[in-house]
């Protein structure tokens, strides 16, 4: 066993406290244990379901409260996540998240406040709304936000419903049928274009990864609605050429949508009303204080030019004499996109978050361009670096070197598991060819990207001198390499629990 193996081993999920041959969940059940005590309700029974609508229900086990505690604890142990481990998920911002945020989230005046509460009874709430959408906006250099959008490619949907409505009122929406989408922008962003109707046009990066204003030159016409960028791009480098593009779009009769993904590299330190930014959107569940992963929540606030302010969806939180009060005279938005007020507990977060750090977000966003650099550097000469330039938040490197040896970035990622580390993005963006993404960002210490880089070094000799390691990893997880190809094309979705469950 390595130095790197053995420092890590205590860290690899699955690993403490596992019993493999334990009974099933199931096996542990005896007729008549509970987990619980439900007083009687004190309601008269309902009359019985209609026969074709009663069944049996789920054969659940019967077990008692510390039988129930324990399989779940037990589950979490076989889990990964940024609490446990450096989690340097290239492209989504997987950072340590303040849990006095958490707190503040589960104050009972705001946790349990209905979103039908008359305006007298919920000034706070309201009072929340309208100041994180003029931080929001503050932060970027735009003129005002909206909080709807439940998350990313909501907030895409948000603002390309905008871009289209703003076509419609200046009567140009016949004939501008076309989107510009860069090969580095991010990938619902087509999904997004053809969502609001529009047909793809594609502009390629040039050869330094960044967007080329030649190229969006010659694609721009009266008959284009607009681009759809990303910056810093999903190569992790800002797209320098971004304002001169904004002057070929506007030049046209076009609008700028940027991508506001990748956020955590640029926040605070970018004016994007001086790049010629019309619309935008944020990743709450990304940059401000939101656990990331597990299919959710986040949240997609979008924030606009003065222009396009008439647009923001409805209603809106405004102010009159130190009162705020649903603003629904809006002749001109786009209407509701969420049922209520937007992911208003992530959005919580991140008004704490913000507050919190004040001008500090610089800095977050500085440590995070220091890490990533710090973090392509050590790994140049050992990992095919594709650009030879600066990045922004998060480097690219690729397995051009190690495909010699018959190792793929997927070897690569599945061996990371084994030394304690979750592996990065593989195979994203496409424009390089085997590419491992690897977003380090602010919260991780110098220790422990050191910790990664020599990982990441080791498996370079092994790549070299052991391949057969990395074709077998990982081996310290609960489940072994897994058909990826099979699982997708073939999926068993039957059969028995794994040992333990």
């Amino acid at each position: 066993m390595s130095g790197t193996d053995e420092k890590r081993l205590a860290g690899t999920p699955g690993t403490n406290g596992l019993i493999l041959d334990e009974p099933l969940l199931w096996e542990r059940g005896r007729k008549g244990r509970s987990a619980m005590s439900v007083p009687d309700s004190g309601v008269p029974a309902a009359n019985a379901l209609p026969p074709e609508l009663a069944w049996e229900g789920p054969n659940w086990p019967d077990l008692s409260e510390l039988e129930v505690v324990r399989h779940y604890t037990r589950l979490s142990t076989w889990n990964f996540g940024v609490d446990t481990g450096m989690y340097p998920l290239g492209s989504c911002t997987m950072k340590y998240n303040p849990k006095l945020n958490e707190s503040l989230s589960a104050l009972p005046g705001f946790a349990l406040a209905h979103p039908l509460l008359p305006e007298e009874a919920c000034q706070g709430a309201l009072g929340l709304i309208f100041d994180l959408e003029r931080l929001l906006a503050e932060m970027v250099g735009l003129s005002a936000a909206s909080l709807q959008p439940a998350a990313g490619a909501h907030g895409e949907l948000c603002g390309m419903l905008m871009l289209a409505a703003r076509h419609r009122h200046s009567g140009e929406a016949e004939k501008r049928t076309r989107v510009i989408i860069p090969d580095t922008a991010h990938g619902t962003n087509p999904a997004t274009a053809a969502m609001c109707g529009y047909t793809e046009v594609k502009a390629p990066s040039g050869p330094d990864g960044r967007l080329d204003p030649a190229a969006v030159a010659a694609v721009m016409d009266d008959s284009v609605a607009g681009i759809m960028a990303t910056n810093p791009n999903t190569l992790g480098l800002f797209e320098s050429g971004l304002a001169e593009i904004s002057r070929i779009v506007h030049a046209k009769g076009g609008l700028v949508y940027v991508d506001g993904a990748n956020l955590n590299a640029v926040m605070g330190r970018v004016d994007m009303a001086k790049l010629g930014v019309d619309i935008i959107h944020f990743n709450l569940h990304k940059s401000m204080s939101t656990p990331h992963g597990g299919g959710g929540p986040g949240a997609g606030p979008v924030a606009v030019c003065e222009s396009l302010v008439p647009y923001l969806p409805g209603p809106r939180v405004a102010r009159r004499e130190g009162r705020y009060y649903w603003n629904r005279d809006l002749p001109l938005s786009i209407g509701r996109l969420h049922s209520f007020h937007g992911q208003f507990g992530i959005c919580l977060r991140a008004y704490a978050y913000i507050l919190s750090l004040g001008p500090g977000i610089r800095e977050a966003s500085g440590l995070a361009v220091l890490n990533a650099n710090y973090v392509q550097e050590k790994l140049k000469n050992a990992f095919h670096l594709p650009f030879e330039q600066r990045c922004m938040h998060e480097c690219v490197l690729s397995d051009a070197k190690q495909r010699r040896f018959r190792i793929t970035a997927l070897d690569i990622a599945k061996r990371l598991i084994d030394l304690g580390f979750h592996p990065p993005t593989v195979y994203f963006p496409l424009v390089v060819d085997g590419a491992l993404m690897i977003e380090p960002t602010e919260t991780e210490s110098k220790e422990e990207l050191d910790a990664f880089i020599a990982a990441m070094l080791q498996i370079a000799e092994e790549a070299e001198k052991t391949p057969e390691l990395l074709w077998a990893a990982p081996t310290r997880t609960k489940a072994g390499r897994l058909d990826e190809v099979a699982a997708a094309r073939k999926p068993k979705l039957t059969g028995d629990m794994p040992a333990g469950f």
